[in-house]
């Protein structure tokens, strides 16, 4: 991994950021990790929400210049338009049509450039009977099958953060969606349009237990399947410092050492324990977590160290950085002093860029309109008129 921005897969791409929250955001980092040119297009009133107290602390704004455009001014449309003509992709995360009012959106934009990879990042997708609601994630992941099967047997379903609609779903399927557009415009010079909704990527994570269900090996009732915390095997448990540890111990290997090192007693419980036949779960579930409740959490990551059988020590946020197999990957570097999670994932000949800080909305604008082609005479007529920041 290079510490040095300019370097990466993804290098001599310029792609433009209508700035956003949630997926937006975390798509210019990974594309921006890879090596890609991102100028974000900040709003001169951004709306209100919680502010970090050091801008540098909201780190999927990292790898990138800032520029303010206010889109509502006459001017500020123009300005984006300029830039669309030395990019190679924009994206943004607006309702349907809001794009198009602003005067930005993907016809204004191919017109320009008609190589340009426009990227639209939104929950319910460009068309649909829901194109114009509100949501969030959560809503994404319910109406995707992806909320329901979370959580343990008998109760609510899990909140899995905003990790499977903002990020997995979304963030992460836009900036692939984009790469592929950049890709196939090499060889067509044409651009297109990447609608990269949350609710498809969400449903798309969802692809395998679709299939497991029309198998008849899973079960829509929570909590009772080989993953969602219904099977002994692969769940976790509580250790007596009232922490917790994971076990994944699926295959039939990996359950004999680990239940031999943990000395669990096995009397009456058919060995290897299916991931289909459920007769014995709730028996050795109830054994397991007896066991595991007489030591500390470290006291088994101690233990256990040597021993090959799907264990890990279930890490605070706090405690990440620290653990030996991060530190040994170079897992959690700093960036302007501050550590974060690695680029991902690694290459071998044109290693992911670690670049710039995140940047204060507008810091670059003027060295970065100037370097994507605008005069000082534009500059400074675009600054007074209020159309820029």
């Amino acid at each position: 991994m290079s510490l040095r921005s300019g370097s990466g897969p993804l290098a001599g791409t310029r792609v433009l950021e209508i700035a956003g929250r949630g997926p937006g955001p975390f798509a210019g980092m990974l594309l921006a990790d890879m090596g890609a040119e991102i100028l974000r297009i900040d709003r001169p009133d951004p709306p209100a929400r919680p502010q970090a107290p050091d801008h540098r602390l909201e780190l999927y704004n990292r790898g990138r210049r800032s520029v303010v455009v206010d889109l509502k001014h006459a001017a500020g449309p123009e300005v984006v338009l300029r830039l669309v003509e030395r990019a190679d992709a924009i994206y943004e995360g607006y309702r349907p049509g809001v794009a198009e009012r602003l005067g930005i959106g993907p016809d204004a934009c191919l017109r320009r450039n008609p190589r340009i990879v426009y990227g639209r990042g939104t929950g319910w997708g460009q068309t649909g009977p829901l194109a114009s609601k509100a949501g969030h994630d959560i809503n994404y992941i319910a109406l995707a099958g992806a909320l329901d099967p979370l959580g343990y047997a008998g109760g609510p379903p899990a909140i899995p953060l905003n990790l499977i609609g903002d990020y997995a779903g979304g963030g992460m399927m836009l900036a692939f969606g984009i790469v592929c557009a950049l890709l196939e415009a090499r060889g067509s010079g044409r651009g297109q349009v990447v609608d990269a909704a949350m609710v498809d990527g969400a449903s798309l994570l969802m692809t395998l237990y679709h299939g497991r269900r029309m198998m008849g090996t899973w079960s829509d009732e929570r909590g009772t399947n080989y993953v969602d915390s219904g099977a002994p095997f692969y769940n976790v448990y509580e250790t007596s410092d009232h922490r917790y540890v994971a076990i994944g111990a699926i295959e039939p290997k990996f359950q004999r050492v680990l239940f031999d090192a943990i000395g669990v007693d096995l009397d009456g419980i058919t060995m290897p324990v299916s991931s289909v036949d459920r007769t014995d779960w709730a028996e050795l579930r109830r054994r397991l977590a007896a066991v595991f409740a007489t030591r500390t959490r470290d006291e088994w990551t101690k233990l256990l160290a040597d021993v090959d059988g799907c264990y890990s020590p279930v890490l605070g946020l706090g405690e990440v950085s620290e653990h030996p197999h991060h530190q040994a990957r170079g897992g959690f570097p700093e960036l302007d002093g501050i550590p974060q999670p690695a680029p991902a994932p690694r290459f071998g000949r044109t290693p992911a860029a670690f670049g710039t800080a995140p940047p204060r909305p507008g810091e670059h604008t003027r060295e970065a309109l100037a370097d994507w082609g605008l005069t000082d005479d534009e500059l400074q007529t675009l600054h007074r008129d209020g159309a820029v920041r």
